[in-house]
């Protein structure tokens, strides 16, 4: 599926950050596989960017990385005195106002909050590691399939830093407040089986397979009218925010919406 969008040219291919379309479907990959896609703030201004660059085309949003690891976490270099040349290193942010590192902090965040809007569906593929801010990308997308070899692991409560990347709500929704606290707390790896029998994953296939499992995911969400899709997503995101009454509401008015606008198909 990547290489069909790679033959298109890239979009945008920066900071270890590839963006490709290929019709309804676009593919950001992580390619920095020498260092396992390690996280950077200049590749979480990509993401964002990514985010901005999809056409209106784009109906599903591939997430994936090169080589053995989806992502190894945060580029251990922030952690140093000396920092990323060009970024704040974690020293600095620590001598920052709280008004600042806030601000800070929520831009950091924005490479991983548009993976949910209602218009895409976002699958990240996922082999090898995905440790912490690897693990909180892979959260952020809607869907996730995942390799027999894959790792998550919620490193940052080991650092004396807390998961901060927009993966604590996703998480707890997905596995439950008590499975949550022992995954983050402890730092240890979830496996691809753990990963599919608590939901944390919607498929687990052998590595080899990966890339061809996504796409025939892909092939599948295509398959449905895209209106109906967006109202369906729409629905099941909000309906952990709403009562049983209130969801019975939002499903007449969404299904109201959806037969007034096949009815205009049809005048």
């Amino acid at each position: 599926m990547a290489s069909s969008a790679q033959d298109l040219g890239p979009v945008l291919d920066k900071d270890g950050v590839r963006l490709t379309v290929d019709d309804a479907i676009a593919t950001v990959t992580l390619t920095n596989p020498a260092k396992r896609n390690v996280q950077s703030p200049a590749l979480w201004r990509a993401l964002t960017e990514a985010g901005r660059l999809l056409p209106g085309s784009v109906r599903v949003v591939v997430l994936r990385g090169e080589g053995k690891s989806f992502s190894a976490g945060l580029d251990r270099q922030m952690f140093t005195p000396e920092g990323i040349e060009g970024e704040p290193s974690f020293i600095d942010l620590a001598h920052r106002d709280d008004a600042t590192l806030d601000a800070t902090i929520a831009e950091y965040q924005e490479a991983f909050t548009w993976w949910r809007r209602n218009d895409v569906v976002s699958i990240a593929a996922v082999q090898g590691h995905a440790i912490g801010a690897g693990f909180q990308l892979a959260l952020a997308c809607d869907l996730r399939v995942v390799a027999d070899d894959v790792q998550f692991a919620m490193r940052e409560t080991s650092l004396g830093l807390v998961p901060d990347l927009t993966g604590t709500h996703p998480l707890v929704g997905l596995v439950g407040y008590a499975r949550a606290l022992e995954i983050c707390a402890t730092g240890r790896f979830v496996t691809a089986e753990e990963s599919v029998s608590t939901g944390l994953a919607n498929l687990a296939v052998p590595a080899a397979d990966l890339d061809a499992a996504v796409q025939d995911l892909a092939a599948a969400l295509l398959a449905a009218p895209r209106d109906a899709v967006i109202e369906t997503k729409s629905l099941l995101r909000g309906a952990q925010h709403r009562t049983y009454d209130e969801q019975r509401t939002a499903e007449r008015a969404a299904q109201t919406r959806r037969l007034r606008d096949l009815a205009t198909l049809d005048d």
